[in-house]
């Protein structure tokens, strides 16, 4: 059992705050999360969330365009920024003595990212984002497989069918005032946590953040997430798509419906995906690697999501002389093989689960952005320290009867990659 100390307050501007303190690091880990993602871009207007994990870096009223990267880094800091299906979070990690720099930086992009954002700033992160797309997605070997694999896992009406960068076709027809009304409606302190994390503690972190985002006014809230939310348990059938493309071997993805993040059933999934790819005694890469030499490498992993569904995914790369067919007929052998699975198997993916979960927390810039998501998706930064209970209580009998109801021909999206000379 983790147990890690922290304490929880609000705001009168609903601002969460997370204090964890830990003595023991001479550095402090400030993570903010929003609750806006993909899943809350209407349609026609998409990629929005990750066009402000840019815009946000290009200068507030009282801090210069580039200028928070340089002020963490000339204090010895680190920062980045990532948007998720769910969230968007910036976070830092810097000596404890410059919380109140990092604490200045991201109240005044919260609070006054607006007088600073104008139309060539908009135009130059729009041209990086299209930039972003072609590097990730159109020019890099199977770079597209997320955008395929959504569509035919989710329905066109679900919030999860897009993906996070969103369309190059939305983003170029934003206007001004579409994102000042994006941010209005999202990065505003009712819709955010923020995580103090490592040498500092309540009675030093509560008043500089009331210092620095007390005067922020609550904004209205959130409007419901888009769409039809829960497309229901399965698929229905089979789906596949067929790509050829320049990429160097043959590839075959399969993902599924799962339940979401929120109920405890994903945590069978996700022992599932363990048993399934990770390490050399995992069935997969026993079966498909090293004994039947039919696959060069395999993956397998649930995607923590949290609206009506969540899915996993496995796909296996084969040789340049690999039948697709083969590789296809081998992945499901093994998926469905999981309805036998033995109770050595779970107890070592259980094992493995727990340690990476252990040296995820040991991490302070992990530890911090963990309570943050836990807060933010649960209302309960707390659950981060029952983690490894609710991995120890994945039994055998619940990965067998997983295996039997949902990784069956009724919810599959079959993904195939063909180097473009194998064309016929």
């Amino acid at each position: 059992m983790l147990s890690f100390e922290f304490s929880r307050h609000v705001l009168d501007n609903g601002l969460t705050v997370i204090v964890a303190p830990d003595p023991s690091v001479p550095v402090v880990a400030v993570n903010l999360w929003y609750g806006v993602g993909s899943r809350n871009e209407r349609k026609g207007r998409t990629g929005f969330a990750h066009l402000f994990e840019h815009m946000m870096f290009q200068g507030s009223a009282h801090v210069a365009k580039n200028r928070h990267f340089e002020l963490v880094e000339q204090a010895g800091g680190s920062l980045n920024a990532t948007t998720w299906f769910d969230r968007t979070n910036y976070f830092e990690t810097l000596p404890s003595n410059h919380l109140e720099l990092a604490l200045w930086l991201e109240s005044d992009r919260m609070g006054w990212l607006l007088p600073a954002m104008d139309p060539e700033k908009l135009e130059n992160q729009r041209d990086v984002v299209r930039n972003e797309r072609q590097q990730r997605y159109d020019n890099q070997p199977y770079g597209d497989w997320d955008e395929r694999i959504q569509r035919l896992v989710y329905p066109a009406d679900h919030p999860y069918q897009h993906t996070v960068i969103g369309s190059m076709e939305d983003i170029g027809a934003a206007t001004m005032q579409d994102v000042t009304e994006f941010f209005e409606t999202f990065y505003v302190p009712n819709n955010a946590v923020l995580t103090l994390a490592g040498d500092v503690d309540e009675a030093a972190g509560l008043p500089l953040v009331e210092k620095y985002f007390g005067e922020i006014p609550g904004g209205e809230p959130p409007p419901p997430v888009p769409g039809r939310l829960d497309p229901g348990a399965v698929i229905g059938s089979t789906v596949r798509e067929t790509v050829q493309a320049d990429v160097p071997l043959p590839r075959v993805y399969l993902a599924s419906r799962i339940p979401p993040f929120t109920d405890p059933e994903f945590y069978v999934a996700d022992v599932a995906t363990s048993i399934l790819s990770d390490g050399r005694a995992s069935r997969l890469y026993r079966r498909l690697v090293r004994e039947q030499s039919l696959a060069k490498d395999v993956v397998s992993y649930a995607f923590p999501l949290v609206t009506g569904r969540s899915f996993m995914v496995s796909w296996v790369t084969g040789f340049p002389e690999s039948d697709p067919a083969e590789l296809e007929a081998g992945l499901v052998a093994e998926l469905e093989g999981l309805a036998d699975v033995a109770d050595l198997e779970v107890a070592r993916a259980v094992a493995l689960a727990e340690t990476r979960l252990l040296r995820q927390v040991e991490q302070l810039s992990t530890r911090a952005d963990l309570f943050s998501m836990y807060e933010q998706l649960f209302g309960d930064a707390g659950r981060l320290n029952h983690e490894v209970e609710r991995l120890r209580s994945v039994t055998p009998a619940q990965v067998r009867t997983f295996a039997e109801s949902t990784l069956t021909a009724r919810n599959r999206a079959i993904l195939n990659y063909l180097p473009r000379e194998a064309q016929t």
